[in-house]
């Protein structure tokens, strides 16, 4: 058995093309897609985070809709930058999604993308400390973060309160207990991997890392799912970490399907250059008949490491196509792969 979510990026613009126009019409569909996967039967709503671009941003209110919206489906990002969040306020917005949605978050965070402004996270009022990157700081936000999640007073409670204080140093509240351990991280290394495992999170892995090899992305990928549970038995960790890793795969079923997807034209990888340093590898598309696609799914190696698969949608396609995209898979799809 494999979890399959879907992963939308929230796009929206004006043209007429579109189906998702506006910010708010991204927003309503999101929480309906989400509403008709739970139907279908899908495990998980997730959504990506970008700053300073016409896509999905505050995730929070969205988080706190689907959860009061559904029942079952696993809620949650992949991934927030951290590199702009203030922890703490952070820590309280997920307690309160999480409440909301009955202990369903699954919270996907990382150090960060290739940006839609120099340095965005200076207009939010964060910088590094001297000596340390960017991604130091989105790393040590991410580590307050998860401390704050245990649930500790820390704070030095007010001798003369407006309210009532428990006995001894202050937590954050609301707290929701468990969320500690649904927090992931979104690794591009091997290293991170590593560095994730060793403070409990689960792990993300998307449709693009670091090229450290120069072997195919499914085996790269693969190599790093390996490398994070090895290191979280070293760890000593006492439950079971999960994995997830995103994939595009359309299911050509129909000939709407056939006219947007069956052209082809991404069925390998691509090398590209994340920033000045990295070199990254982006992993293919999936795109054919049921019967073909089975047989190319098999072979993903990653896929088979992973517990759960994130289905990237074309959001701007509009609630009722995406949720045919979802369907596709669920029935044509993955029985075949023993994911159902």
């Amino acid at each position: 058995m494999k979890k399959i979510g879907f992963l939308s990026f929230g796009h929206w613009t004006p043209s007429p093309q579109s189906e998702t126009r506006s910010a708010g019409d991204t927003l309503l569909q999101s929480i309906d897609l989400a509403v008709a996967a739970e139907e279908l039967g899908a495990d998980g709503a997730y959504f990506r985070v970008h700053h300073f671009a016409r896509q999905l941003a505050s995730p929070f209110p969205l988080l706190a809709a689907v959860g009061a919206k559904t029942d079952r489906i696993e809620i949650g990002t992949a991934v927030i930058d951290m590199r702009y969040e203030n922890p703490l306020y952070m820590a309280e917005d997920a307690g309160a999604a999480d409440l909301i949605s009955r202990g369903r978050l699954q919270l996907g965070i990382s150090r960060g993308s290739p940006e839609q402004v120099i340095d965005g996270w200076r207009y939010f009022g964060y910088q590094p400390q001297e000596g340390q990157s960017d991604a130091d700081m989105g790393r040590r936000h991410a580590e307050v973060f998860l401390d704050v999640l245990k649930g500790e007073g820390f704070a030095q409670p007010n001798p003369r309160p407006m309210f009532p204080n428990p006995p001894g140093l202050l937590r954050l509240e609301p707290h929701s207990e468990g969320l500690r351990e649904r927090i992931w991280w979104g690794a591009s290394s091997n290293a991170t991997a590593v560095w994730a495992a060793k403070l409990g999170m689960n792990l993300q892995s998307s449709t693009l890392k670091n090229d450290e090899t120069g072997e195919p992305f499914h085996v790269q990928q693969a190599a790093q799912i390996r490398a994070y549970r090895e290191a979280w038995k070293e760890a000593g960790h006492g439950r079971t970490p999960r994995v997830s890793v995103s994939r595009s795969i359309f299911a050509l079923v129909d000939d709407r399907d056939r006219a947007y997807f069956g052209r082809g034209g991404k069925e390998a990888d691509s090398i590209g250059f994340i920033d000045d340093q990295t070199r990254a590898i982006f992993g293919r598309s999936y795109a054919d008949e049921p019967d073909k696609l089975i047989g190319q799914l098999a072979a993903d190696e990653a896929i088979r490491e992973a517990d759960t698969l994130l289905l990237t949608v074309p959001n701007q396609l509009g609630v009722e196509y995406n949720a045919h995209v979802i369907e596709a898979i669920l029935k044509h799809v993955a029985p075949a792969l023993g994911w159902r």
